[in-house]
């Protein structure tokens, strides 16, 4: 077998080309990559059959042997020629030794981009992106929210996670993460700051690797979260507090309560006040209830309705309800609303109504 069939045989891409840089030889592995047969090649300029994006095949002309890549464009699509070329003894001819390296040069470029997205998400966000092999010791460490906890950047590089953290007992769901249970832990204190990290396995055999975690610094909102607790809770006792002065059930005498009323009293607001003057006549076991309308500027069809059923409550529990502090301009309403107070004890004034309660209290 001669050196022509050995080289058209060949598992490498072999091109010759004479001093004018016309194919003259043009191999088997060259038809399969470039899908141009034998016959269609040998006879045409090198430029003409593999044009270059960039670049000329004139250097070629050097005969050097350092390998590079070519980038070669057509048509129908691209190529990336890795190849190495020589000068043949005993003429101007020129051989190319070479392999199409178009997906290796792909990988690359996604490997280059998913470099580049990991170091821009570590180097703005506040995370701590962390890898650990099989035994759990640190492989990876990188992240802007270091800064803030206060560890340099590869800092855990070579130390063991379950050593390191034993105190937060979360070893049995590291290890459970490491054999391919993925996980999370959410507001978990460390280094003063508070962090959610997920828990992702790794299965990939290239990689040393077997768990990369991601940590979000949470702090802030983690202070927001309790700052708003403390808030609400603040809100809850004011409300409690303003509840309590707006039904200010006073024992003015021994079996005779008040209760002033003040602003509008609606569907809700009467429900409140008939039920805490209903728990105090049952706890001070009164025999009068005075509900005081002084505070009162307008009175409706609902209010109306709504004092007149605290008072037939109020008389269920065996006490008297009594109406006090009418104005003048809220009787010509009643009136004219046609509400029947005949059967209600009503006097002008607070202090007629105690007098009132005392005098019957005597009989």
């Amino acid at each position: 077998m001669d050196a022509g069939d050995e080289l058209d045989g060949a598992p490498l891409v072999v091109i010759e080309v004479d001093a004018a840089g016309v194919i003259t030889r043009w191999n088997r592995r060259a038809e399969l990559v470039f899908g141009t047969a034998r016959a269609a090649a040998v006879g045409l300029a090198l430029a003409e059959v593999l044009p270059l994006a960039t670049g000329s095949w004139a250097a070629l002309a050097a005969g050097d042997d350092a390998s590079r890549v070519w980038p070669i464009r057509r048509p129908d699509r691209a190529w990336w020629l890795e190849a190495c070329s020589q000068r043949v003894a005993g003429g101007g001819t020129i051989r190319l030794y070479g392999q199409e390296v178009g997906a290796r040069r792909a990988a690359e470029a996604r490997a280059a981009l998913e470099s580049t997205l990991l170091a821009a998400i570590q180097d703005n966000l506040e995370i701590v992106v962390w890898a650990v092999d099989e035994r759990g010791v640190f492989l990876h460490q990188a992240g802007k929210a270091n800064e803030r906890a206060g560890v340099p950047r590869d800092f855990l590089i070579g130390k063991n996670i379950f050593e390191l953290y034993k105190a937060q007992g979360n070893g049995e769901l590291i290890a459970r993460a490491i054999a391919g249970e993925p996980a999370r832990t959410r507001s978990a204190p460390l280094y003063g700051q508070y962090w959610d990290t997920w828990y992702v396995p790794v299965r990939d055999e290239r990689s040393e690797a077997r768990l990369v975690g991601v940590s979000l610094n949470i702090s802030e909102a983690a202070l927001a979260e309790v700052e708003l607790r403390a808030k609400l809770e603040l809100v809850e006792r004011q409300q409690a507090v303003i509840h309590e002065l707006a039904t200010p059930i006073i024992e003015v005498w021994d079996g005779v309560l008040t209760l002033p009323i003040v602003g509008l009293v609606d569907t809700a607001r009467a429900a409140e006040l008939m039920d805490a003057l209903l728990q105090a006549v049952t706890r001070t076991r009164a025999r009068f209830a005075i509900l005081d309308l002084t505070g009162v500027e307008v009175v409706d069809t609902g209010t109306a309705s709504h004092l007149i059923k605290m008072i037939e409550a109020i008389a269920l529990l065996g006490a008297a309800g009594i109406l006090t502090g009418i104005r003048p301009s809220i009787a010509q309403t009643i009136v004219g609303l046609g509400v029947d107070l005949s059967r209600v004890v009503v006097h002008a004034k607070l202090r007629d109504a105690l007098a009132y309660c005392l005098r019957a209290g005597r009989r």
